[in-house]
C-alpha cells in the first residue's frame, strides 16, 4: 500500500502521517511507502516503511503530474486555503481549493489506477435558509467563497468516482479544536486560541459572544476518522461519496466550562470578549446543528465531551 498525503506539512497532515507510521497498515494491507507533499517539504516521522517528503504546488499541473507519477493506492487530499484567506484573497482560494483539487483528480484519472481518495471538505458548504438539523443530503448553499470552492470539489470527487477514475470519499470536517501552534487565517481560528492560549497562561480574545454555538471535533478523532473514511468499502458509500464527519454542538460558554473542569478556573480569566465584525460576518453564516447519521453508521466517531478535546490537547500538543 503506497500512500500520498497532499498537505502533509499541515498539523492534521503531520498527525495523520504519525498515526499511519504507528499502525503500519491501511485497508488491511501493510504500508510499503508514504509520501508527504506540501508547498514546502514537510517533516517526516519515523516509520517502519519508507517515507518521502517533497515540495509541491498543487496549482502547478506539471508539478502534480510529477508528484503522482509513481502511482499511489491511497491519496489524502488535505491541502487548502482556509476560510478567511479565501474570502480576502479570492484568486488564492480558487487556485488552490478549486483548480488545485481538479489537478489532483485529473492526474489520478489519467493514470488509470483509480486510487482511494479522501477529500477533506468543510461544513462551510452549508448556509442560508435551510431547516435544522442539516443532514448529509441537505443541499449545499455556501455563503463564502471557501464554501463554494469546497462544494465544487465535493461534486467533482463524486463524479470522478462515478466514472471510476478514483474511489473517492469526501468528509465534511467540523471545526477542529483544540489546534496546536499559532493562529492561522481561518475564521474559526479563535475557537482553538481561546483554549490553547489560556492553558499556556496567555491572554486570548474571543470575537463572538459566549452563547455562540458551533460544531467541533478534536484533532485526534479527526485523524482516526480520516483513516476510517479511507477504509470504508466503496459499496457501503452509496451513490453519494460525501458525508458529515461526527462532532459536538457546543457554545463558547460550554467550551470554557469544559476547560475549567479539566484545568481549573484560572485559564478562563485570561479570555477577553471583543467583537470583531469581519469574523462575525463570516461565522454568523455558518450552521451548527448537524446530523452525521451516515458517518456514524459507517463507524466514524465524535468526542464524548469537550473535556476530551482539552485533555487530548494537553496530552498531545501543548508545549512542554
Amino acid at each position: 500500500m503506497n500512500i500520498l498525503i497532499i498537505g502533509g506539512g499541515g498539523f492534521i497532515g503531520q498527525k495523520l502521517a504519525r498515526r499511519l507510521a504507528a499502525r503500519a497498515t491501511l485497508r488491511g494491507q501493510e504500508i510499503s511507502g508514504l509520501t508527504l507533499a506540501d508547498i514546502a517539504a514537510p517533516d517526516a516521522p519515523e516509520a517502519p516503511f519508507d517515507i518521502a517528503t517533497t515540495a509541491c504546488d498543487i496549482t502547478d499541473r506539471t508539478a502534480i503530474d510529477s508528484l503522482m507519477a509513481p502511482g499511489f493506492d491511497a491519496i489524502f487530499l488535505l491541502a487548502a486555503v482556509v476560510s478567511s484567506h479565501a474570502e480576502a484573497e479570492f484568486e488564492d482560494g480558487m487556485k488552490v481549493n478549486l483548480h488545485g483539487a481538479l489537478n489532483v483528480l485529473e492526474a489520478a484519472r489519467l493514470q488509470g489506477r483509480a486510487p482511494v481518495l479522501v477529500f477533506t471538505s468543510s461544513l462551510a458548504v452549508f448556509g442560508g435558509e435551510v431547516p435544522d438539523p442539516i443532514r448529509d443530503w441537505t443541499i449545499p448553499n455556501p455563503q463564502t467563497s471557501y464554501g463554494t470552492q469546497k462544494a465544487i470539489g465535493e461534486l467533482l470527487v463524486n463524479d470522478y468516482s462515478r466514472r471510476g477514475f478514483v474511489d473517492g470519499r469526501t468528509l465534511r470536517l467540523p471545526t477542529i479544536s483544540v489546534r496546536p501552534g499559532k493562529p492561522n487565517r481561518a475564521a474559526s481560528s479563535f475557537m482553538s486560541s481561546i483554549i490553547r492560549e489560556p492553558l499556556s497562561r496567555q491572554e486570548a480574545v474571543c470575537p463572538v459572544d459566549p452563547d455562540f454555538e458551533h460544531y467541533y471535533l478534536s484533532p485526534r478523532l479527526c485523524v482516526e476518522n480520516l483513516i476510517r473514511g479511507a477504509e470504508i468499502e466503496a459499496a457501503d458509500l452509496g451513490q453519494s461519496r460525501t458525508m458529515i464527519m461526527p462532532g459536538q454542538r457546543l457554545s463558547i460558554r460550554q467550551m470554557i466550562e469544559a476547560m475549567t473542569a479539566v484545568a481549573g478556573p484560572e485559564p478562563a480569566k485570561l479570555i477577553r470578549f471583543e467583537d470583531d465584525p469581519a469574523i462575525r460576518d463570516i461565522v454568523s453564516g455558518w450552521r451548527f446543528d448537524y446530523d452525521p447519521a451516515k458517518a456514524l453508521a459507517l463507524g466514524l466517531e465524535a468526542d464524548d465531551s469537550f473535556e476530551d478535546n482539552v485533555r487530548h490537547y494537553l496530552q498531545d500538543d501543548r508545549p512542554a
